[in-house]
């Protein structure tokens, strides 16, 4: 065992390699029992290992002779410190004591006799607080280098902090210099020649720590220790507040921090005076990017779409960097660069452990837009890839591309196109513009959605540009669309353009007509046959697939939409009022028919569009969306265009429930709710959707009329009866009274309900009042019979089942509209409130809602007006089906 060693602890000479609090603690800790299994072992080398448990940590001194009498010490522990903490300093502080080194060296070498006490040596200088002040003002100067590795247990260390390369350990070493003398800028008090401002070294020193580094070496140096910047940051003259000196997640690894530190930190420190240098090979290169430093190259694949590369030059080599800006994408980036100040900097790290400092504005602005156009599955779609050419100013693109641009810039300017030749009609302002929207799509092979306003025309429209995209070639075109429609677009047809050959397929026999198809201008078929027939279908090739009513393959998974999507087209077109019924997934589906893999595939549609803008209102994705979809949809409201249109009035009538009403109302209320509360208990609120949709839809009908409501335990004998008579429906007395007033205005009206079975009832009061009457249901036969009947007749009323009559109707002969029961959503409403207020429309139309005031008819009105926000910024409407938690809550309240 080497004598001197003892002498190298007691002298304390050792105490610099710890910071000062560590060192405090440490003391604190050797005053205590807290080190029963304090050991000691020499190798064969020489050196010496003191190992102890202290506060439940295991740690480890390692001590190697250095010369004669000076030795060398690094040390480990399993505590967040790692590395010199105050374990390490107890077992030193205990071990350096003279009985404690005579016990653990008779431990270790029983042959040797206790030594004789070693006197300590004379305690050091005094402090630096007691020298004289300074002649001269100190400045300080910080340098950077990397030195070799010499210790096996700073390689286990470096190790732990993930840094790539063990050979090298990086070192920050401080100065101070004072006139001409330049002395180790170092936590304990030193010899001095001169005198010194230890006040002001002091501060220098905090300042260090502030910044994450941490005084660890033999001689006066600091290097960066892991998780110290988070647990132990002294206040600073540089950061009042360390977090915003020193931000997560830069304190996990030396990869992370250094680049940090050539970015923010030396700045902080020159402002504050340092003198910063930094060695060429200390790595962790920072990289200063302006925007015209990035090169973005868009390169065409087979099939027109596009591959996207963003370059920069990295120490004479391209580096890609798509798939490090695709990364930044997955995590919190753009919530980071949100709360950063648009002239700031943000790190960007590379794979070598450099890291790039880009502008923030720049950052987030690319940021945002790749957010919204890239899909890792999915190469880019030319009207993505156009876009990103203007975002990066990308100058030398693909041909088409270059087109592309070309004719997206010139459909905003004014009109070109003349009237097809063969439309027997004059197109108004807005479907000229209609038109000629559709046909520059399909001129550059784009594909999109027509969403204007029930009765603006849609078809009109359509056939012209039919029309106009016939050609001398006959190759047919696909028109699908609802069964009751089909003859209203074969009469269309043939009365406004009487040259295109229309083909029918329906009935039974549709099958002689196939091998017709590849001969007809316009092949018709309705949604229902498209999924029997698909077979058949997909072996012919169309020049446009158009389905009319799009909204009808609005659930990705249903037959109909596998069979839309399996047609062959050149071009694909959606005729749609409400491309959105219910919720953003619909408008997926569409254009999932459209362009597949232009929204990316549906998780990666939810995540980055839908859950964002339904569930957390985020304006910047509903406007990101809104914009990317700009160009593939084009949408006009009677209020913007129909300018002709007569003026239409909106009127609610809340009506109260009679005495008798109201009791059989809570009483299945309260039932119902007990019954949806079980149900939500034992099987969750999504698994509850048949009890949560049947309790409402008995509220429902009570507010329409009790004789609607069968089934149930709670509906006794007695219950919809009071003294021998039947409970009355508040609303159909109320019907009555306004359709009294209405037919003696000679008002014409089309009253919609959901319920058939209510029509039935109003029909039967009808009949007793003998008033004349048309009904329209899903079971009737001749529908555009009773549409002509009652266009060209003086018939008071017409009866319409909301879902058999919602579209596909031309009723302008009617100036009043009633909707009996209220609807989830509003967008059904409106459909069917456009069978009369459409072009061709010369009266006021008033439209009158009937709810039932305090019930569940009143709270899904006002649901409908909560929820119209999305409605009226992506094309949606407010949200059917299982309503959440806190709604349900809502609709099953008490009356009032």
């Amino acid at each position: 065992m080497p004598e001197t060693l003892q002498p190298f602890l007691a002298g304390q000479s050792w105490l610099h390699r710890f910071d000062d609090h560590v060192l405090v603690m440490g003391k604190k800790l050797a005053k205590k029992p807290l080190l029963p299994d304090l050991a000691l072992d020499e190798a064969e080398d020489g050196s010496i290992q003191i190992t102890a448990t202290c506060e439940g940590e295991s740690v480890e001194v390692n001590l190697w002779p250095e010369g004669p009498s000076d030795w060398d010490l690094d040390t480990l522990c399993t505590c967040d410190h790692g590395h010199f903490c105050p374990h390490a300093a107890a077992a030193l502080f205990l071990t350096a004591k003279p009985n404690t080194f005579s016990r653990l060296l008779r431990e270790t070498h029983p042959a040797i006799e206790e030594p004789t006490p070693i006197r300590p040596p004379e305690p050091p200088s005094p402090a630096l607080d007691s020298q004289p002040s300074p002649a001269a003002k100190p400045s300080f100067h910080l340098h950077l280098t990397p030195e070799p590795v010499a210790s096996k247990v700073t390689r286990l260390l470096l190790q732990a902090l993930r840094q790539q390369d063990r050979e090298v350990w990086l070192v920050a070493r401080p100065t101070v210099q004072y006139g001409d003398s330049s002395l180790p800028l170092s936590s304990l008090p030193q010899e001095s020649p001169i005198p010194r401002d230890p006040a002001l070294e002091r501060r220098a020193l905090e300042q260090l720590t502030t910044l994450g580094l941490t005084s660890i070496a033999a001689q006066p140096s600091f290097r960066f220790l892991l998780g110290l910047a988070a647990k132990n940051q002294p206040e600073g003259e540089l950061a009042p507040e360390a977090s915003a000196f020193f931000p997560e997640p830069y304190h996990t690894t030396p990869d992370l921090y250094w680049p940090w530190f050539r970015a923010t930190a030396i700045p902080k420190l020159e402002a504050a005076g340092w003198t910063v240098t930094v060695e060429p090979d200390f790595g962790h290169h920072l990289y200063e990017v302006s925007s015209s430093d990035l090169e973005a190259r868009l390169d065409e694949l087979p099939g027109g779409w596009f591959t996207l590369s963003v370059g920069f030059d990295v120490d004479g080599e391209s580096l890609d960097l798509l798939p490090i800006l695709l990364k930044l994408l997955e995590g919190d980036t753009l919530d980071q660069l949100a709360t950063k100040a648009p002239d700031a900097r943000h790190l960007v790290y590379l794979p070598n452990g450099s890291a790039l400092h880009l502008p923030v504005d720049r950052l987030r602005q690319i940021l945002n837009h790749l957010s919204v156009v890239l899909d890792p599955d999915f190469p880019i779609h030319p009207l993505d890839a156009a876009a990103i050419a203007e975002e990066f100013d990308i100058k030398t693109t693909a041909p088409s591309l270059r087109v592309l641009r070309k004719n997206l810039s010139e459909q905003k300017k004014a009109s070109k196109k003349e009237k097809p030749v063969g439309l027997q009609a004059d197109l108004r302002p807005y479907q000229q513009v209609g038109y000629e929207w559709m046909a520059t799509l399909a001129e550059n092979d784009l594909h999109g959605v027509l969403a204007d306003d029930m009765g603006l025309g849609k078809t009109m429209q359509t056939l012209a540009l039919l029309l106009e995209t016939k050609g001398d070639e006959t190759m047919p075109s696909l028109v699908v669309a609802p069964t009751s429609v089909v003859p209203n677009w074969a009469a269309e047809a043939k009365k406004f353009a009487p040259s295109l050959r229309v083909l029918t397929l329906s009935g039974p026999k549709r099958a002689k007509a196939y091998p017709a198809i590849p001969h007809a201008d316009i092949v018709l078929t309705s949604f229902a046959l498209l999924q029997r027939d698909i077979e058949k279908l997909k072996k012919h090739s169309f020049k446009f697939a158009i389905l009319d009513e799009a909204q009808l393959i609005k659930n990705p998974q249903a037959k109909v939409s596998v069979a839309a999507r399996q047609l062959k087209a050149q071009h694909r077109l959606c005729l749609s009022g409400t491309p959105v019924e219910n919720n953003l997934t619909e408008l997926w589906s569409l254009f999932h028919f459209l362009i597949p893999g232009f929204l990316g595939d549906l998780n990666a549609f939810r995540t980055r569009y839908q859950n964002p803008i339904e569930k957390e209102d985020d304006l910047e994705r509903r406007d990101a969306l809104r914009a990317r979809l700009a160009p593939l949809i084009l949408r006009r409201t009677k209020d913007e265009v129909a300018k002709d249109l007569p003026p239409k009035t909106i009127l609610v009538h809340p009506i109260e429930l009679t005495t008798q009403q109201k009791d059989l109302y809570e009483s299945v209320r309260v039932t119902m709710d007990k019954r949806v509360r079980e149900a939500i208990t034992a099987r969750g609120l999504s698994q509850s959707q048949i009890t949560i949709l049947d309790a409402l839809l008995k509220l429902r009908q009570i507010c329409c009329h009790p004789d609607l409501v069968s089934g149930g335990d709670f509906l006794t004998a007695d219950s919809k009866e009071k003294d021998g008579k039947p409970c009355p429906s508040a609303k159909l007395v109320y019907l009555f009274e306004l359709l009294e007033i209405l037919f003696s205005e000679g008002r014409r009206v089309l009253l919609f309900s959901q319920f058939t079975s209510m029509l039935q009832l109003i029909e039967n009061e009808l009949i007793a009042r003998k008033v004349s009457y048309l009904k329209l249901t899903g079971a009737s036969q001749d529908r555009g019979g009773l549409v002509e009947k009652f266009q060209n007749n003086d018939i008071p009323i017409f009866l319409i089942s909301l879902k058999a009559g919602g579209t596909g109707l031309n009723l302008t002969a009617a100036d009043t509209v009633i909707h009996y029961d209220p609807w989830w959503n509003p967008a059904a409403e409106a459909q069917a409130t456009d069978r009369a207020y459409r072009i061709g429309q010369t009266k006021p139309v008033f439209v009158h809602k009937l709810l039932c005031a305090n019930t569940v008819e009143d709270r899904i009105h006002r649901l409908q007006q909560q929820k119209a926000h999305l409605a009226d910024s992506i094309l949606s409407a407010a949200s059917q089906g299982v309503p959440d938690s806190e709604t349900l809550a809502q609709l099953l309240a008490p009356l009032g």
